[in-house]
């Protein structure tokens, strides 16, 4: 069955459309490196993986759709990309001293998947597990956050995406353990025309038109209309609101 993420326009969203809001999560990290190799699982157009090239020497982006890698020499052009899966990692034993995956073990079978990380981490890695909210808070009340709900009820997300605990990570027999989780919150000043963009990203706009119930056309229409009732500024600082864990292999010193 195709997947949603099978998508031209999708990936040109994601590569594109979407807010900086990695590269602000793994600032605190980069003072614990440079590290040598990194891999960023599930690395969708490739934004993630370039918030990782200033953390080390190299960098390889992992994604099991190929068409969300058409942008990647734009996105992250000095970094590397393969497509396979969190469950099957084409990469030898010890061969990273950082992976990272933000928001795609949500779609995965954690226990193979994890059990992956640890095998690919060298004995002194780290395993970077973060992911954030959907834009739909802001600092000026609670307009865009009602806004947001009547957008997902047009647009509602497909199934495939299940939520992630982090306390609850199955862990027992992976290799792995859990060193920290933090909550993190990003603030994103937003014009209107930048978060019209964003939204209509989601995945959600992009299975209501693979779906035939809108077309692209539509589905601006609506945003936009809708938008301008709650976007009264010329900015407005969005909130992005998740968590960012650190794990390592079992027996890494620290």
């Amino acid at each position: 069955m195709t997947s949603v993420y099978d998508s031209e326009r999708l990936a040109a969203s994601y590569a594109f459309d979407r807010p900086a809001v990695h590269r602000q999560i793994l600032t605190s990290v980069r003072a614990k490196g440079p590290f040598r190799r990194a891999l960023d699982i599930g690395c969708g157009a490739g934004v993630s993986t370039a918030a990782l090239v200033p953390s080390a020497e190299q960098v390889i982006g992992l994604e099991p759709v190929q068409a969300m890698l058409a942008h990647r020499r734009s996105v992250a052009p000095s970094a590397r990309f393969a497509v396979g899966t969190a469950e099957a990692l084409p990469f030898a034993t010890a061969s990273f001293d950082l992976v990272a995956a933000a928001g795609s073990l949500n779609y995965a079978d954690l226990p193979p998947a994890l059990a992956e990380v640890a095998r690919v981490l060298t004995p002194d890695g780290i395993f970077l597990l973060y992911d954030y909210a959907k834009g739909r808070h802001s600092l000026t009340g609670d307009a865009l956050a009602a806004w947001f709900t009547s957008f997902e009820q047009r647009f509602p997300s497909p199934s495939g995406w299940w939520p992630l605990a982090v306390p609850e990570l199955p862990l027992s027999g992976t290799g792995l353990r859990l060193l920290d989780c933090v909550d993190v919150e990003v603030a994103v000043p937003m014009t209107f025309d930048a978060y019209l963009r964003y939204v209509l990203g989601e995945v959600g706009v992009a299975s209501a038109i693979a779906r035939g119930e809108d077309s692209a056309e539509q589905a601006r229409e609506w945003c936009r209309r809708t938008l301008a009732e709650v976007f009264l500024t010329e900015e407005m600082t969005v909130l992005f609101r998740g968590y960012l864990a650190t794990l390592a292999p079992i027996g890494r010193a620290g």
